[in-house]
């Protein structure tokens, strides 16, 4: 089937919307470089028209963003009145397209809901089907599969928010540890806690994201990424932060990336086999990336997979991909061809 259309999906409910803005609108581009009629809608709140392709420079990217930006402080307020998760006349364009490009990260874009209901109306999109999707984004989840594989992962374990009360009279499972909700992403909501009183707090912060969270031994250690692109790992990133890698050191561009990451060549290599291993135990199609720890020791640990990786200016699998010598609209380009393939087998 011959691509031309494509709707990119961006922005959304998630804590992760402005990070999903900058996604949606470098993909947006780079697929209007790469030769295709793309158009940037935000899957909250929609868009008013309903006729967006063929149109060119009648519609600005720069605008779009703009006010994808300016709408945010309103997202919570139509939240509790009650606006559908689906925004105006974002399914109409869906269906218009050829494509949907999903330039979304956490609740509501990553979480396989949206996926599922593509699937239902035979709109095709990009990245893993919605199984893929939601077993990955849950941690306790993705946890269990990747113990179940033998990959190694850090030691953790799940709890509720019922069951907090009865958490906070006990001792930490484990010192220092990582306290994480279950479905976040960008580090947003993440506590390294050392003593037992940043437990505790850590606890009750985690659950003011959540109704669910990960509680796992912390692992001192240099932090490495690895894409997979259609079952093939790419080279190794090394992210090297001023501090731990959270939300303010991934975007404010003062983190230093380098790829290939400068380690032994044997643990990279063992490293990309269970990340080809993870997202096949995870059931990720066409593209992921997964998150590692290395410590000291040369033992690495994989953290978590990520189903949509960010596709921004300082994104690594971008990063990662220009070392196979392809550039942001080629990636993107390639993602489109690489994501069909999982209809191609219906």
């Amino acid at each position: 089937m011959e691509i031309n259309k494509i709707v990119v999906l961006a922005a959304g409910t998630s804590t992760e919307r402005e990070v999903s803005i900058n996604s949606g609108y470098n993909i947006c581009s780079a697929l209007r470089t790469a030769g295709y009629d793309a158009v940037l809608v935000d899957v909250f709140f929609g868009s008013e028209e309903t006729a967006l392709f063929d149109r060119g420079d009648a519609y600005p990217l720069e605008a779009q963003a703009e006010q994808m930006r300016q709408n945010t402080p309103k997202v919570e307020a139509a939240l509790q009145a009650g606006a559908p998760l689906i925004g105006t006349n974002v399914i109409e364009l869906c269906r218009q397209a050829d494509f949907v490009f999903l330039g979304l990260h956490g609740q509501n874009g990553e979480d396989g809901r949206l996926q599922a209901m593509f699937d239902l109306l035979g709109i095709r999109y990009s990245g893993t089907g919605h199984l893929g999707s939601a077993m990955a984004m849950d941690k306790g989840v993705a946890k269990q599969v990747l113990m179940g594989y033998r990959i190694p992962t850090p030691e953790g374990k799940v709890l509720k928010n019922s069951e907090l009360s009865d958490a906070l009279q006990q001792p930490a499972p484990y010192l220092p540890c990582v306290v994480k909700p279950c479905c976040g992403g960008s580090s947003i909501g993440v506590y390294i806690c050392r003593t037992e009183e940043e437990y505790k707090e850590g606890l009750k912060q985690a659950f003011s994201y959540e109704d669910e969270i990960v509680i796992e031994q912390y692992i001192q250690g240099r932090e490495l990424s690895i894409g997979v692109i259609d079952g093939k790992a790419l080279p190794v990133i090394e992210i090297i932060a001023d501090g731990w890698y959270d939300y303010e050191n991934k975007y404010s561009g003062k983190t230093k990336e380098v790829c290939p990451a400068e380690i032994d060549e044997a643990v990279a290599a063992a490293m990309q086999r269970d990340a080809e291993r993870a997202a096949e135990a995870l059931k990720l199609e066409a593209y992921s990336r997964m998150d590692f720890l290395l410590d000291a020791d040369g033992r690495y640990y994989c953290l978590e997979a990520n189903t949509l990786p960010g596709m921004t200016a300082v994104s690594l699998l971008p990063q990662e991909a220009g070392q196979l010598g392809m550039d942001f609209p080629a990636l993107c380009d390639y993602l489109v061809k690489v994501s069909m393939k999982k209809y191609e087998k219906n």
